[in-house]
């Protein structure tokens, strides 16, 4: 339904978006007021399965997404995270998309074209909706980044290791280990 009231929100934006001849396997999501698009690499896409693969022996698949529609506290925050696990029992709601509120894992997997929104202002959101873990995956680097403890808007622990190290995650909400020995580079 389209918002006749002319503020521009999440919902007027998305709508424009399944308007736009958007090219097949091209990512879509809003950080801040602004719209990015960009390729889905196969990189991307088997980091991603790795660790949606290895969540399920924690989380039921309905708790699982990947690129589903997110919206964050902030002015137009609707990310479509590579992975997201959310809490057993977690509720949409009123409009049918996932509450923040119930979000207890987030995973990014860098892409050149829109590396600095996963280390910046994407940081800070999930940290500002008290997302208990956040992980950066950079295929570029062979780095993982862990955020955890989100207090006051920002992560106050964070760990940093190469592939192959793996991403100790027992005591966090998450509670398993996350092997990178498989992560492809780029």
């Amino acid at each position: 339904m389209t918002d006749t009231s002319g503020e521009l929100t999440l919902d007027v934006m998305f709508e424009w978006l399944e308007k736009m001849p958007v090219p097949e396997g091209y990512k879509t999501e809003i950080v801040g007021g602004h719209i990015f698009l960009w390729p889905q690499r196969d990189t991307s896409w088997d980091i991603t399965m790795a660790v949606l693969e290895q969540l399920r022996s924690r989380y039921p698949l309905k708790c699982l997404g990947s690129d589903i529609r997110v919206d964050y506290p902030g002015r137009l925050n609707g990310f479509a995270s590579d992975v997201v696990a959310l809490a057993e029992g977690a509720q949409r709601d009123g409009k049918d998309h996932w509450r923040h509120q119930d979000v207890e894992f987030v995973a990014e997997v860098i892409s050149k074209d829109t590396a600095a929104n996963d280390y910046g202002p994407k940081k800070a959101t999930y940290a500002a909706a008290g997302v208990p873990v956040y992980l950066i995956v950079d295929p570029y680097t062979g780095e993982w980044h862990l955020h955890t403890l989100p207090k006051d808007g920002e992560y106050h622990s964070a760990v940093s290791f190469g592939f192959g190290e793996d991403v100790d995650l027992t005591g966090t909400v998450v509670g398993l280990t996350l092997k990178t020995d498989d992560f492809p580079r780029d």
